[in-house]
């Protein structure tokens, strides 16, 4: 199963991409992980990608696509995967429909995780992160058993730069200006199944296996 999950910043979808791998144990792609992995591995398109990271400059979308390409050739791939936040723009998504498309392959579901602007801001500077270990908590969801301390290496938790509010909106009005016409896109293309991410956790995930096994 070829899969997508889309929403903004803080709707969730790292959180049920990861059903969606115990369930089908199909790899989750991200941009960021496979620029990283690229440029680790020292590929071809990874050294590109590399050069306009050092100049300070955007990674171009042909360079994205090409990275795509290299990762979504490799043999995990084979059974299915998720993609997480891989298309931002209607350029990047049109491009990677042709890429699939000389691949041979196809998107079968986008799922979209709408959740309000307000309750987004909360979730995210909501956040506190060990600089240590790299665990992640919630002050709401999931706290730490004492306040802004490590469960694991007892080390003081940290709000990301990412994570304060006035990041957030800004991130935010980015994601509806780019991001949110993907939604036509991919609803025209027929594959669009949107959620409500407001839901408990076990709920939306019970949704989206409804959505793509009904």
């Amino acid at each position: 199963m070829n899969l997508m999950v889309f929403g903004a910043p803080g709707a969730g979808k790292g959180t049920q991409a990861k059903f969606l791998i115990e369930k089908y144990g199909i790899p989750q792609i991200s941009t960021g992980d496979i620029l990283r992995a690229a440029i680790a591995n020292k590929t071809h398109m990874g050294m590109e990608a590399k050069k306009f990271m050092e100049e300070g400059k955007l990674v171009p979308d042909s360079t994205i696509i090409g990275i795509m390409k290299e990762r979504l050739t490799q043999d995990d791939c084979k059974k299915g995967f998720i993609l997480d936040g891989v298309t931002r723009t209607l350029a990047q998504a049109q491009a990677l429909k042709e890429l699939m498309e000389t691949m041979g392959i196809s998107l079968d579901k986008v799922i979209s995780l709408n959740v309000p602007d307000n309750l987004i801001v909360g979730r995210i500077t909501g956040r506190r992160v060990c600089p240590g270990c790299g665990a992640s908590f919630h002050v709401e969801f999931n706290p730490s058993k004492v306040k802004d301390v490590c469960d694991y290496c007892g080390d003081a938790l940290v709000i990301r730069k990412d994570d304060t509010a006035q990041t957030v909106v800004k991130r935010l009005e980015e994601y509806h200006t780019q991001t949110a016409p993907l939604l036509d896109f991919y609803s025209d293309m027929g594959v669009m199944v949107e959620l409500d991410g407001t839901k408990d956790v076990a709920e939306v995930t019970k949704d989206m296996f409804k959505a793509l096994e009904g």
